[in-house]
Formats: structure tokens, C-alpha cells, sequence
């Protein structure tokens, strides 16, 4: 009895045409369910890295006015912070420093590409690109 099925399984020497559509339906169904998602996935990466170059210019911001003590209101360009930041693609963009009643600085981020994502005007700040 073993022997009869042993000799049947060798004597099969490849797929029938049923098998073969069964596993395409099958990786097909897999790809329609995959596709979209990794889709999904990278758009919200490059989002995120986005936002987050933003926080970096924001903490730079932060470690020129620790270095230098400007006014309020002075507005911070790439000029200024190069050379605290290490790789940022967008190079036109703006920090905005002002003071609030204790006396602490707000940087307000403009013209970068992380604004219109977590801010409805046309800049953002620290707080905004934090809570994205």
C-alpha cells in the first residue's frame, strides 16, 4: 500500500494547470492587499521626516540663541543656523523669535515644508510640529 502511493508521489513531475492558478489567485490577492498599504506607509514616513527636519531647525534656532542672545523678533535664516544643523534639504526657511510675558522665546517656523502639514497659516510652531 505505502509502496503503490510512494511510486504515485514519483511519478508526478509538475504542477497541473488548477495548482498553478491557485497559487497566482493567491499572490495576487496577497499584492492587492500589500501594494496600498506600503504605499500608505511610505507617504507617512516622508511626512514624518519632514516634521522632523522642522524640529531640527527648531532646536538649532535654539542652540543660536543660546550662543549668540539676539532680540526678539529677529528672524533666523539659513545664514545663521548652518552651522548647528547637519543635513537639511530645505534650505529656504525662516525661525521667528519672539518673547512671551515671562520673557521666554517662542520660535515660530516659516517657508519650510513641515508648515502647511501640522498648520493651518502660514508658519508653525515648536508646539504644532510636536504634536503632529
Amino acid at each position: 500500500m505505502f509502496q503503490k502511493l510512494r511510486n504515485t508521489l514519483k511519478n508526478q513531475k509538475g504542477l497541473t494547470l488548477i495548482e498553478l492558478l491557485a497559487v497566482i489567485v493567491i499572490l495576487g490577492i496577497i499584492a492587492a492587499i500589500a501594494i496600498p498599504s506600503i504605499g500608505g506607509i511610505i507617504n507617512k514616513s516622508e511626512k514624518d521626516a519632514t516634521v522632523a527636519e522642522g524640529i531640527q531647525i527648531i532646536s538649532a534656532a535654539k542652540m543660536y540663541v543660546t550662543s549668540s542672545n539676539p532680540e526678539s523678533g529677529a528672524k533666523l535664516t539659513q545664514t545663521e543656523l548652518g552651522q548647528f544643523l547637519d543635513s537639511v534639504d530645505d534650505t529656504d526657511y525662516t525661525v521667528t523669535l519672539t518673547k512671551d510675558s515671562a520673557g521666554k522665546f517662542i520660535y515660530t517656523l516659516e517657508d519650510h515644508d513641515s508648515v502647511p502639514l501640522v498648520s493651518d497659516t502660514d508658519s508653525a510652531t515648536e508646539k504644532n510640529l510636536l504634536d503632529y
